[in-house]
């Protein structure tokens, strides 16, 4: 029984728990470890909405923009070029210039007049009959912050075939298009450009 009692005393005294001392770092790195992550949980909280407006609106230019140089691309003629609008001849799929339907692909396209027009908030777009300027103007993209938009080629800049202020309204050939838009997560613009040439130019008489 001595024996037995000495065997066991020995296995107890090498399964000491932790000291007071012991216990209480092991507590304060805990807690130094929860606050880290609780930071970091709240830091994603709070830039995830800011995120997400910056990449719904890096969407919706990138769609907006889409659209503006596909109409460019089939265009035959610029009418009036500035740094807020562009207007131009081209083809559309619509069973009347103006018309909120659009027709198959069996159908032959017409040609419209069609004016983009942008502010410091949004761009517009206009489409109406040849050498017409008028009708109902619908809004296609908003959030921007800067109504210079519009560049084109040949441009009055020393260089020509530097994307500028329109030469001669005539003589466009190019249209770039470069939408900015506020920054949600940063103080610096998001920008969003493309361009494209009037390929049915040629196809005018």
């Amino acid at each position: 029984m001595n024996r037995l009692r000495a065997v066991l005393g020995d296995r107890a005294r090498g399964e000491d728990g932790l000291t007071l001392v012991e216990l209480l770092v092991a507590s304060a790195m805990s807690v130094i470890l929860l606050a880290a992550i609780g930071s970091m949980v709240v830091s994603t909280m709070r830039t995830q909405p800011q995120l997400s407006k910056k990449a719904q609106n890096v969407s919706s230019a990138r769609f907006a923009l889409e659209r503006m140089t596909r109409e460019i691309r089939n265009g035959v003629r610029v009418d009036q070029a500035t740094p807020s609008t562009v207007s131009f001849l081209t083809y559309v799929r619509r069973t009347f210039c103006g018309s909120g339907v659009a027709t198959s692909s069996a159908t032959p396209a017409i040609k419209c007049e069609v004016t983009y027009q942008c502010t410091s908030t949004s761009c517009t777009r206009r489409e109406s009959p040849d050498g017409l300027f008028t009708g109902t103007a619908r809004t296609i993209f908003s959030d921007i912050n800067s109504s210079s938009v519009f560049c084109f080629v040949p441009s009055k800049e020393s260089d020509p075939l530097t994307c500028g202020e329109a030469a001669s309204v005539a003589a466009t050939t190019y249209v770039g298009v470069r939408l900015r838009m506020p920054n949600p997560s940063g103080s610096s613009n998001l920008t969003v450009s493309d361009g494209a040439s009037l390929r049915n130019a040629t196809l005018l008489n």
